[in-house]
Order: C-alpha cells, then sequence, then structure tokens
C-alpha cells in the first residue's frame, strides 16, 4: 500500500513510522507499544547505564518479537570551563535564593554519555535490529563493530552537507532533522543554527544528496505532515513531540499540561537547558536567561539546573524544566502510542490515495 517501501524493507515493519528515542521521556513501554502498532520502536539509551539498557531490553523481548532500535548521542565531551561554570551558578543564583536552595550545591542530572567502548559491547551482546546515532557518528572501529553485530545504523543530519557525511560512512538511512524538530538539534558539522532549513526545504535536498533511504523528522504528527515527506521524496518519517501526548510517555505533568496549551509559536531554539541548541517550550528560565547565553558546554549546563528544576517541580511547576517539543505541539492528541501509530498511518495512506487519485 506504501508506494516506496524502502524503509519498510530495510526495517522489516509494517509502517514507515519511527518513533524519536526521546531521553527522559520514553522507556520499553513506549518502544513496545509502537512496535506491536506497526512502526519501529526505539529507546532512547543516553540517559541509561549498559545494565539498565539490558534490563529494558529484556522486557521489550519479553512483549514483542518486532524490531526496535536504541538510540545514543555520538558527540565528543568537551572538557569542563569552570569559568562557565561558576559564571552561570552566579547567574542563577537568584533563583536557588527563590527556593531556599544552597547555590553551591551538586545535584547533576542523569549523564548523557556518549556511544563508546562499554556501550559497543553492549550493542554486540543484545544486538538490536537497529541502533541510531545522534550528533554524527561515533569513531571508525566502533561503528564497524556494530555494522559488523548485523545491526542495521542510521543517524540523523540538519544539512545536505552532513547527509553526504553520513552517507559517505556507510549508514543505511539518514533521519533529515528540520528546523521545527523538537529536543536537541542534531548538528556535528557547524553550530551555527541560524541558517538551518526547515523540514519542507531540507528533505528533499538530503534526498537528491545521498543514496539511502531518508526519513523526515521535524513539524510532523498527523497524516498530512507524513503525506507531505513522502511527496517530497521521503521513505519515512520520524515523530517524537506528538508521542509525547500519548499515556507511556513519562514526562512530568508540567511538560503534558505545557504540550496540551502550546501552539505554533510556543517553542524557540535554546541551549541554556544543556549546553547544546534544542527546540523546547518557552518557560519562565528561557524568558529570563535565554534563549541563547554563554552557558557550561553540553550537557553540563544541565547540573546546576538539576535542584531547581527537582524544587520547581515538586510544586507542580515547568519553568526550570526543559519541556522539548517540535512546532507542531498542537496537533497532537492524547492517544495510546499503538493506536497513535496505526491513525497516523491510516491517514497518510487515504491521504496519499487522493493524492495519486
Amino acid at each position: 500500500m506504501w508506494h516506496d517501501r524502502r524503509v519498510l524493507d530495510l526495517f522489516g515493519i509494517e509502517h514507515p513510522i519511527l518513533v524519536s528515542p526521546m531521553g527522559g521521556a520514553m522507556d520499553w513501554e513506549m518502544t513496545v507499544a509502537v512496535a506491536e502498532g506497526g512502526g519501529l520502536g526505539s529507546l532512547p539509551c543516553i540517559m541509561f547505564k549498559p545494565d539498565r539498557i539490558r534490563e529494558e531490553v529484556g522486557k521489550i523481548r519479553a512483549r514483542t518479537d518486532k524490531p526496535f532500535n536504541l538510540g545514543f548521542f555520538a558527540y565528543k565531551p568537551e572538557p569542563p570551563d569552570n569559568a562557565r561554570e561558576a559564571s552561570w551558578r552566579d547567574r542563577l543564583k537568584p533563583y536557588y535564593d527563590e527556593f531556599g536552595l544552597d547555590p553551591n550545591s551538586f545535584a547533576p542530572p542523569p549523564a548523557r554519555a556518549p556511544f563508546n567502548e562499554e556501550f559497543c559491547a553492549l550493542i554486540e551482546e543484545l544486538k538490536p535490529a537497529v541502533v541510531s546515532f545522534h550528533f554524527g557518528l561515533p569513531d571508525t572501529p566502533l561503528l564497524t563493530r556494530v555494522k559488523a553485530a548485523g545491526c542495521i545504523v542510521i543517524s540523523s543530519a540538519t544539512t545536505a552537507d552532513e547527509a553526504r557525511w553520513l552517507d559517505a560512512r556507510g549508514v543505511d538511512a539518514i533521519i533529515a532533522q528540520g528546523a521545527e524538530a523538537g529536543g536537541h538539534r542534531g548538528v556535528f558539522l557547524s553550530e551555527d543554527i541560524s541558517t538551518q532549513a526547515g523540514t519542507l526545504a531540507l528533505v528533499p535536498q538530503v534526498v537528491d544528496a545521498v543514496k539511502v533511504p531518508v526519513i523526515a523528522a521535524g513539524g510532523i504528527a498527523d497524516g498530512r505532515g507524513i503525506a507531505a515527506a513522502f511527496a517530497l521524496g521521503a521513505a519515512g518519517v520520524q515523530i517524537g513531540t506528538a508521542y509525547l501526548h500519548s499515556p507511556e510517555s513519562k514526562i512530568s505533568t508540567p511538560h503534558r499540561q505545557a504540550l496540551a496549551e502550546a501552539k505554533d509559536n510556543s517553542t524557540v531554539l535554546t541551549n541554556i537547558m544543556s549546553g547544546r541548541p534544542a527546540r523546547g517550550i518557552v518557560n519562565r528560565l528561557i524568558r529570563e536567561q535565554g534563549p541563547v547565553a554563554e552557558v557550561p558546554p553540553f550537557p553540563n549546563a544541565a547540573n546546576a539546573l538539576a535542584p531547581l528544576r527537582a524544587a520547581a517541580e515538586k510544586a507542580g511547576s515547568g519553568e526550570f524544566s526543559a519541556l522539548w517539543s517540535g512546532q507542531a505541539a498542537a496537533l497532537g492528541r492524547a492517544v495510546p502510542a499503538a493506536e497513535l501509530t496505526r491513525q497516523l498511518a491510516a491517514d497518510a495512506l487515504a491521504r496519499l490515495k487522493t493524492l495519486s487519485a
């Protein structure tokens, strides 16, 4: 029924829909639900230690025999910047005082560890069908081992140049991440995000630039968006924010409420939550300190925010939380993830049939 079956055949799935691996927002339940709905379920591994990943994969495999993806970050850590850390904490001191917190307290959030030898050995042990990377690819020896384990490898590109770079290094499919997408930008060849293209402009240019299937991401939340992506030459879509509305997502109550109230102009690209540019819903911290500021390098900017986030969320507020969201949040519905996957596919197919009539 899908006129382009490259992604379906590559992953062995029914619908060309991938759920984005969203760290801190989902676990095995979302992975299983999307897989059972016919899409490619994903498990974000960036905040999990190997033992937790092994446990999560065990739960997935106990509930579905469908293929799934394990998602990792592939960035190169920067050395700590004590001067930036001290300056950032000084800027945050009034908020610490407001909550009655010690500004010198240190309560780091879960680590966002890059893909390394330990994770690679785990991939060789678990052998998931798909492994995805954000911020480029790991070093060649590690990437070679992942592919030797029989895993399909995909990664995100935010420009056609990044897509060509990935294609030249042997990835099996490329996620073209338009500027509308929520969460961290997958940039790795340039730090300039001011010139990056939206999904409508990016996808066809990536399609023309590479040989492998292209998966569109960014601002896609319903069948219209999927049909548009296919019209642009994509062979699949990756969807994140729309799935955050589902009961399987593990986002906080303030985050869920912010998504329910979001409009087309509710989000902004900001670096103050983590140290890297990411799209999220504007809150008090972003209004008063950002959206872009001199903060510690990724992921250390989040360290000083952790106590503030915890205190605010305890009081029912998301004003100091990373409320990651794409620009199409208002199109989302609170539907179980498996049902949502099937609905998205059915709506897209109906629209594609109309377009081809």
